[in-house]
């Protein structure tokens, strides 16, 4: 009785799980003003999450410091297992256009602009940071999250960042 009862919960468990296999993300999209990052596949949006920004969040990136996230086109080129945060991936901030708009401001562009986790350590209370905008511009979500998302999304995707 009590292995029928198992299987049954179990059974209804992974028939609520979001339906991955096989489905390739082709697109990650953000959207700044709803805190929101999806993944896209085939056209469809896959799966969502809740994000936290830069402390200065309205706007484009500008230059070092301003703790704006860059709005526009850019790939997600590479991954860091070890990051200060719970896992990082790195979006290829700045491009051509933004180094030159940079350079005719007299100022750097910065960089390393990130989806990351928590800041390692503090995962646990990763619900709390969420309801406020707190990195310097990067794309912060759950630990939880940066693991999905981390297993979904391949070296070379594009990512669009959205007003």
């Amino acid at each position: 009785m009590r292995l029928t009862i198992f299987r049954a919960i179990c059974a209804l468990m992974i028939a609520a799980l979001p339906a991955f296999a096989g489905e390739k993300v082709d697109l990650v999209r953000v959207h700044k003003a709803e805190r929101r990052l999806e993944l896209i596949g085939d056209g469809k949006v896959l799966r969502n999450y809740g994000i936290a920004l830069g402390g200065d969040p309205v706007g484009h990136k500008h230059q070092e410091g301003d703790q704006r996230t860059p709005e526009g086109n850019y790939v997600l080129d590479w991954r860091n297992p070890n990051s200060i945060a719970h896992k990082s991936i790195h979006i290829s901030y700045p491009n051509a256009d933004d180094e030159a708009a940079a350079k005719a401001r007299n100022v750097g562009a910065g960089g390393m602009i990130m989806i990351h986790g928590q800041p390692n350590g503090y995962g646990w209370w990763g619900w709390l940071l969420q309801l406020v905008d707190w990195t310097d511009g990067c794309i912060a979500v759950t630990d939880s999250d940066m693991d999905e998302i981390w297993a979904l999304v391949a070296d070379g995707t594009p990512i669009e960042i959205e007003r």
